[in-house]
């Protein structure tokens, strides 16, 4: 009797043993297939730095035909590259990605002309851009250089006291023509007082902070420029009559932007909005959290910008122009007329009170198919100077505003940042208490636990 109870026991765990063992490896076989299937991650860094941006998921599945990214480096170190290349094939079926490595494949190396490893080749369509460095930044510039090529052409005006994008100080536009380099564009300086006549190559003409006032022949040229079907954008400062270099009105200027609708105020923004001393900025730079919804900053919600020393503008429809809206200063924001003062009072009564509009996006009509002219107008030059371009969102709106201008409007997102600097630095002092604290006292403080709870135990 015992025998079989014994026996019938032995047969009952080996029923529920191997039941258990069927039903966790199909578990885990279900989990696989999901899991192959459906691939998702989820990046829970501060600045995303594992996920591609806005700009890069834009690109790439709005591809029409296939891409291929070619990646050359040695067998070992395929793996330091494949983290980011999957994503780029994760986006879309459209992209293929291959590894090669250049001393095995040696004449393929040479037909790519490959000079180092890790590198990266992306072809789409015919047309091959060797990627400028294997991080996103440089790959989804590939991408726009196969897409766009090198054809666009941002011409910045000089003669008349503007930024200028040579000038690597604080307030030049070097920073300024590095960017519009990685969106595939060729930045160079036009003197409208030598030859007044907006040379032909020109994809986008920029006025950035005139200080001296623009003869007639200079605003002729400009007016003709886009009522043919330009493109242009003005960053007009305050005419401020304080220190060594005081701004000219500009009335010839002026009075051509009101013939289409934008008239820049003479005043000077002032927000009082107590975020800006968060952001780190004073009272001088109009902080700015919300958009319009015209094409240039439809995607910015979310991102601050900054716009130093700006003046308000005002806005309406002409016969053959039509005026939108970018984004206003903060309700708190005030405008004093007064600017012949460094000392200015931001609760004068006479002050205009906010919001006040700081950026307008025109078109004028031509009459002419496919040939629209377009204009932007900021009152301020500041915000893309090399001294503040990086300020949060700035950069995006600078890119995205050019490639409206430029008809580019797919290219119009946020880009891919900057991956942040989070190292901690301490001094010799905090180095040599987290010395003493980790080895000895911590040590002795469970030591002395320790021996406590045993000697109440005893």
């Amino acid at each position: 009797m015992n025998a079989k109870w014994l026996r019938a026991r032995q047969m009952q765990y080996v029923a529920f043993a191997t039941l258990y063992i069927v039903v966790i490896l199909a578990v885990l076989t279900v989990v696989n297939v999901l899991a192959n299937r459906y691939d998702k991650s989820h990046d829970f860094t501060a600045n995303k730095r594992y996920t591609l941006s806005d700009q890069t998921d834009k690109i790439v599945k709005g591809l029409k035909q296939d891409a291929t990214i070619t990646y050359f480096d040695q067998t070992t170190h395929f793996a330091g590259a494949k983290d980011l290349l999957d994503q780029y094939s994760g986006l879309s079926t459209k992209v293929h990605v291959n590894y090669v490595d250049p001393d095995r494949q040696q004449q393929l190396a040479r037909d790519y002309n490959i000079r180092d490893y890790g590198t990266a080749v992306v072809d789409i369509g015919g047309k091959r851009e060797q990627a400028k460095s294997v991080n996103e930044e440089g790959i989804t510039g590939a991408f726009i250089q196969d897409l766009k090529g090198n054809t666009r052409t941002v011409c910045f005006v000089e003669g008349s006291g503007e930024r200028q994008v040579e000038d690597t100080e604080r307030n030049g536009y070097s920073m300024f023509r590095d960017l519009l380099a990685k969106d595939g564009y060729t930045a160079k300086s036009i003197n409208l007082l030598q030859t007044a006549e907006v040379p032909a190559d020109c994809t986008v003409m920029v006025m950035g902070g005139p200080v001296s006032d623009y003869v007639q022949p200079q605003v002729d040229a400009i007016k003709k420029y886009v009522e043919n079907g330009g493109r242009a954008l003005f960053m007009l400062d305050p005419p401020l009559k304080v220190g060594r270099s005081p701004i000219a009105d500009n009335n010839a200027l002026v009075t051509m932007l009101e013939g289409w609708g934008v008239t820049p105020d003479k005043d000077l923004v002032l927000d009082m909005n107590p975020i800006g001393q968060l952001a780190g900025v004073g009272p001088q730079v109009a902080l700015v959290t919300t958009y319009g919804t015209q094409a240039i900053v439809a995607d910015m919600h979310g991102h601050a910008t900054g716009f130093p020393l700006s003046r308000s503008l005002e806005m309406k429809n002409g016969d053959k122009t039509t005026v939108d809206k970018l984004f206003d200063s903060s309700a708190t924001s005030v405008a004093t007329t007064k600017l012949d003062s460094p000392n200015v009072n931001p609760n004068d009564p006479q002050n205009k009170k906010g919001p006040l509009t700081l950026a307008v996006a025109g078109t004028y009509n031509t009459g002419k198919d496919n040939s629209q002219g377009r204009f932007v107008v900021v009152g301020s030059s500041s915000w893309a100077a090399n001294g503040f371009i990086d300020f949060n969102g700035n950069s995006d709106f600078a890119l995205n505003t050019m490639n409206w201008l430029s008809s580019d409007e797919d290219l119009i997102s946020i880009r891919p940042k900057q991956q942040e600097d989070r190292r901690v630095t301490l001094t010799n002092a905090q180095m040599n208490m987290i010395t003493i604290f980790s080895q000895f006292m911590l040590p002795l403080a469970i030591v002395f636990v320790g021996v406590s709870v045993w000697w109440r135990r005893r």
